[in-house]
C-alpha cells in the first residue's frame, strides 16, 4: 500500500482547526479495524500532499514506486487524493505495461477516522479486488471498479463515474 496523502490521510489539528497531511495514519487504523489474518500489508508513504498540489514529477515518482513493487509480483493499492486521482491513475495506466498484479487507486471523500468516513470501505473493497481482477490499473471507489482512462470524479455525487 502506497500512501500519497489526500483526504484519506488528513489529520485534524485541534489547535487551529485545520486539516493537513502530516503522517501515515491508515496503516494503524487498518490493523485495528479490519481482520485480515491471511493478508500481509506493507504500507509506505511516498508523498504527504493534497492531490491538488501534485506535480507531474510527483505523478512520475508514484508510477516509479508502483513499478518497483509490481515487478516483484505484488498487488499495489495507492491511497490518493480524489481531486486528481484520475490524472495519476491515467498516467500509470499509460506508462505501466506488463503488470504482474492489479494496481488499484482509491481514496476517500472524508478523512479516515472522521464520522461516516468512506475510507475503510474503499480500502477493504480494494483489498478484495486483488483476488479477482487481472493485472491492470484501476480506480476502486464506493463499490465500483473503473477501467482507465474513461473515469472522472463526479463532484455533485461525491464519487467517481465512467464517461
Amino acid at each position: 500500500m502506497l500512501s500519497t496523502g489526500g483526504t484519506i490521510e488528513k489529520t485534524y489539528n485541534e489547535l487551529d482547526g485545520t486539516l493537513f497531511n502530516r503522517e501515515v495514519v491508515v496503516k494503524n487504523i487498518i490493523k485495528e479495524q479490519i481482520r485480515l489474518p491471511y493478508t500481509h500489508i506493507v504500507s509506505r508513504s511516498i508523498l504527504n500532499k493534497d492531490s491538488l498540489e501534485m506535480t507531474l514529477e510527483d505523478r512520475e515518482n508514484i508510477c516509479q514506486s508502483i513499478l518497483k513493487i509490481s515487478k516483484q509480483g505484488f498487488p499495489v493499492i495507492i491511497l490518493h487524493g480524489t481531486d486528481t486521482m484520475q490524472q495519476t491513475a491515467t498516467l500509470a495506466h499509460e506508462k505501466l505495461t506488463n503488470l504482474k498484479a492489479p494496481v488499484i487507486f482509491t481514496g476517500a471523500m472524508r478523512p479516515l477516522g472522521f464520522y461516516q468516513s468512506d475510507a475503510i470501505q474503499n480500502i477493504t473493497e480494494a483489498l478484495s479486488l486483488f483476488k479477482v481482477l487481472p493485472p491492470k490499473v484501476y480506480i476502486s471507489f464506493h463499490g465500483q471498479v473503473f477501467n482507465l482512462p474513461n473515469v472522472r470524479k463526479n463532484r455533485e455525487k461525491g464519487t467517481f463515474e465512467e464517461f
